[in-house]
């Protein structure tokens, strides 16, 4: 019966991102540690790893729409891809216990659930003050429409470089962030961006990310394959179908709703960084972690 289970969180969570675009992490892995009762650890590596191979399929429609900003892309795995190998390291010598592990992870999961609540809460509010950014910034430099070809200012190459080893970090530690706050994070280093090459570059970096971040989990022993397939058997027919329905299913109704229960999970993990869970599965690490793997808090 796990596998079921496993199977129909995978389609939840894959019909909710083609629905709604949340980001499969915000909602992946608290379901795999609330209602599965899979260790932070392990729900985390899984998480990121799926995340990363989920992904993979809108960026590579992104590309081939060029709707990606390589060099964006570039300046953001640059700190994020350091410092997530540095993240993961830090991790495996200086926490040297189960509980203290799971708690740091459960920590930072629940600060960027919230955020991401926050974010999906009020995603059109914050939109529309990047666009009154943008269409300010537009009037007072007279740029005309052909300039957005490449709105890139190589100035601001160290505000990237920053925020990619923010990304790298925070990601690393919850597998959340990579979607709801890479955007967020982009529009306020970019404003004059159209919003589709954001989006386009957000997706491409986060492929890197997690997937650089789900190995670094994996050395440690932290993924579970097992769950990992049955996650992408219910995810990617699900994903298909709720892009289909997308257009005709009330995303103004159901945004909000998603944003609510992030937050109130995020609140919840915060407060209880290392509540039991009452319901535990069976998990298959691959690997033996320096840090012990035992689920008990």
């Amino acid at each position: 019966m796990s596998d079921l289970y496993f199977i129909l969180a995978g389609i939840v969570v894959g019909f909710a991102v083609g629905v709604t675009g949340v980001g499969g992490g915000s909602l992946m892995t608290p379901i795999l540690i609330s209602v599965l009762g899979v260790p932070a650890q392990i729900a985390i590596g899984t998480d990121l790893l799926y995340a990363s191979i989920s992904k993979f399929c809108g960026s590579a429609v992104h590309a081939k729409k060029l709707n990606i900003v390589w060099s964006v892309v570039f300046w953001l795995a640059l700190g994020s891809i350091p410092a997530s190998f540095a993240t993961t390291w830090a991790l495996n010598h200086f926490f040297s216990s189960a509980n203290e592990y799971k708690k740091i992870l459960t920590l930072v999961l629940g600060f960027m659930l919230t955020l991401t609540g926050i974010s999906i809460v009020f995603r059109s509010k914050i939109e529309d003050f990047f666009q009154r950014i943008r269409l300010k910034r537009n009037q007072e430099a007279s740029i005309a429409r052909d300039d957005f070809s490449d709105p890139y200012d190589v100035k601001n190459n160290i505000p990237v470089l920053i925020m990619g080893v923010v990304l790298g970090v925070l990601v690393t530690l919850s597998s959340v962030g990579a979607g709801a706050f890479g955007v967020m994070a982009l529009l306020l280093l970019f404003p004059n961006l159209p919003m589709i090459r954001i989006i386009g570059s957000d997706v491409a970096h986060a492929v890197l990310l997690t997937l650089v971040a789900g190995l670094g989990h994996l050395f440690s022993g932290n993924v579970d394959f097992h769950i990992l397939t049955f996650l992408l058997i219910g995810a990617i027919p699900a994903i298909i179908a709720g892009t289909l329905l997308s257009s005709s299913l009330p995303e103004r109704i159901i945004r909000p709703i998603l944003g609510i229960t992030l937050l109130l999970l995020g609140i919840n993990f915060l407060v209880n960084p290392s509540k039991e869970k009452p319901h535990k599965v069976e998990t298959h690490p691959v690997a033996t972690s320096p840090v012990s793997l035992s689920t008990s808090s």
